[in-house]
């Protein structure tokens, strides 16, 4: 039975990861896994809602040393606890308050160092689906899917190259690319994680500055458009990796210029995890991870591989350019027809978001007739300083007119979840808000 260790840090005082300013080795965090999983029953789920990074990772290496199943929800509402209360009987959670089992120091039997192993085709979490779409589902993940995936997306980046670099994170950790490109890059490739989720440009800076050089910068599309607004001055960065949401060529470029760092994309989803990664500003196309192949018919395109079980139809239109190269063009879902004429949400989005002026700004299809004849699609801008009238001006310059949006309206902020998405249920409550616009 093939097993995968917990940690790829290879001594008891390698740095796995930096809280509150003080190292923590990886002969602590074992030893904190140990202390924690020792209170915890056999089996079951668990809820993992510590917002601290280390707890988080010694309560996910807890859950896995007792055999639990860690449960990754799309957020923590109390609407969406209770239904996972329903779901899951004898659901354990773990929070801040529970305290962190975590030493900031070596302890003093490094001499019984033994990094934990657990088999491949043991299911180590539940993750649900975004919500983007519709309806969060559950997608339960092996470990070997999980170590393998981020084991083969840091590769195919160069992440071995950066050595025990220090990683920060602007995503939540219980949203798959957060557990995969934060949590367990970190822990996969012997990095040092920061502990803290910092959101803000300057808080971002701070805890860049908190860790040594080489440094590497886990965001979304979202934060980093904020990050390069504000102008805030960063630590010098060794990597820049991105996920999420799709990203402009010209946003990359300009991340890459001003932050002198390179910038590599993962596509994935919550079915599949991991699938490939491509350095934006070099390429339009991706390659696939090392074990992952794609082929297509009538239906769309089907992703299998080495750790992944059978096939899975993916939700986004693909070219293919061989069964490890393609060409990604947006969602299925994401695709408009008006009036016989064919574009997609995201390269509209794209055109908004290019405005000068414009902060944030998304297309929305609405789901249903308005009884006015065709179909419309309508859009949502934060531009302070810019009329409505101005924007569709600028906008008849970009796009064709037969998708122009009615109404445009203008709001003070969108409605995006933590790791920047929109699901399908802000969308609509946006579009439904009585407030006028046209």
């Amino acid at each position: 039975m093939t097993r995968f260790p917990l940690i790829g840090h290879a001594t008891a005082d390698a740095v796995v990861a930096w809280r509150g300013g003080r190292p923590v080795t990886a002969g602590a965090f074992l030893a904190a896994v140990t202390a924690l999983a020792e209170r915890l029953p056999t089996g079951g789920h668990v809820l993992n809602l510590r917002t601290d990074r280390l707890g988080f990772a010694v309560g996910f290496g807890a859950a896995l040393t007792r055999g639990a199943i860690s449960l990754l929800p799309p957020n923590d509402t109390p609407e969406m606890l209770r239904r996972l209360g329903d779901a899951y009987l004898s659901l354990v959670h773990l929070t801040d308050s529970d305290g962190l089992d975590m030493v900031s120091h070596r302890p003093a039997n490094v001499t019984a160092f033994e990094i934990p192993t657990f088999p491949a085709d043991q299911v180590a979490a539940i993750a649900f689906t975004s919500g983007s779409t519709g309806e969060p589902m559950p997608q339960a993940k092996t470990w070997g899917t999980l170590a393998r995936s981020v084991r083969g997306a840091g590769t195919a980046m160069g992440i071995p190259v950066l050595g025990a670099a220090g990683l920060v994170g602007t995503v939540p950790h219980q949203h798959m690319y957060g557990l995969e490109s934060v949590i367990l890059l970190a822990l996969q490739h012997g990095l040092a994680l920061h502990a803290r989720r910092p959101f803000y440009p300057e808080d971002i800076s701070s805890a860049l500055g908190e860790l040594g050089s080489p440094r590497i910068l886990v965001t979304t599309p979202v934060h980093l458009r904020t990050l390069l607004a504000d102008g805030v001055r960063l630590p010098k960065l060794d990597f820049i990796l991105c996920a999420t949401a799709p990203l402009a060529p010209q946003l990359a470029i300009d991340a890459e210029i001003r932050l002198e760092a390179p910038l590599h994309e993962i596509y994935g989803c919550s079915e599949t995890g991991q699938l490939a990664v491509r350095r934006t500003r070099a390429t339009a196309e991706w390659s696939c991870i090392d074990g992952v192949r794609l082929r297509s018919d009538d239906q769309g395109t089907w992703a299998s591989g080495d750790f992944l079980k059978g096939e899975t139809l993916l939700a986004d239109v693909i070219e293919l350019n061989g069964p490890e190269r393609f060409i990604l063009h947006g969602r299925a879902a994401d695709q408009v027809n008006i009036a016989g004429k064919r574009s997609s949400l995201a390269y509209l989005n794209h055109h908004l978001n290019s405005i000068e002026g414009v902060v944030d700004g998304v297309f929305v299809m609405p789901d249903e007739d308005t009884g006015q004849g065709a179909r419309r699609l309508a859009a949502f801008a934060v531009a302070p300083g810019l009329t409505v009238e101005t924007l569709m001006h600028r906008l008849r310059q970009r796009i064709d007119p037969a998708f122009l949006p009615r109404p445009l309206r203008l709001v003070e902020a969108l409605p995006r979840n933590a790791t920047g998405k929109l699901t399908r249920d802000a969308l609509t409550r946006l579009f439904n808000d009585p407030r006028p616009g046209k």
